[in-house]
């Protein structure tokens, strides 16, 4: 990645990120959860939710994950129901920025996105969004996804499994992807390419 390259999506990914790191604060601090609040995540502040792997990773390889936020679902009305929430609260988030923000200038100045900086800075932020929220639903700890998942599993040796492997075996995949197996790549790339023909009508040429 070059400096222009480098500046272009910069913007983008310190948003998003920060969008959805966000929504999972304000979803568990509304659902009765003090923690978000009281370890200073309910900000708009970047660096405040920036994990260095996930932001190398996602600015890399157009995958990866903030610094988590910190809940305790004990706090809450009913535990079990309102991590979902909360966990699905950061793609959600993240899906229905971009694509707002998208949909809302497709209509007013779609010729403004694809031939300007500011534009380009623009499309990558709804690419990035796509990115982080459909990377952030795979099952596998600790990504949402797998909060989502572990909601309707019961107890056994497979969730044991993955409670404790799991981060290590997502790294694995990452580095697999990273080096030839496009694992994650082609998943990510088709995904958001149909999320950028959702929201714009045609794939705006983007090769993820």
């Amino acid at each position: 990645m070059n400096w222009l390259d480098f500046i272009l999506v910069l913007p983008g990914i310190l948003l998003a990120l920060t969008i959805h790191e966000y929504f999972h604060g304000y979803v568990a601090y509304k659902l009765g959860d003090p923690t978000p609040k009281l370890t200073k995540r309910l900000t708009l502040n970047p660096f405040a939710h920036i994990d260095p792997i996930g932001f190398i990773a996602l600015l890399f390889f157009h995958f990866g994950w903030a610094k988590p936020v910190q809940v305790n679902p004990y706090n809450m009305r009913d535990p079990k129901r309102d991590i979902v929430l909360v966990s699905l609260a950061g793609p959600v988030s993240n899906l229905v920025s971009g694509f707002l923000v998208g949909i809302i200038l497709r209509f007013v100045a779609l010729k403004f996105l694809l031939t300007t900086t500011l534009g380009a800075m623009i499309v990558n932020f709804i690419v990035i969004s796509g990115a982080l929220a459909f990377f952030n639903i795979i099952p596998i700890p600790p990504l949402d996804g797998w909060h989502v998942l572990e909601y309707f599993l019961p107890a056994g040796a497979f969730k044991e499994f993955m409670r404790r492997y799991g981060y290590y075996l997502l790294l694995a995949l990452i580095l697999l992807s990273a080096f030839g197996l496009p694992l994650f790549g082609a998943y990510i790339n088709a995904t958001v390419n149909f999320y950028i023909r959702l929201i714009f009508g045609k794939s705006l040429f983007l090769n993820l």
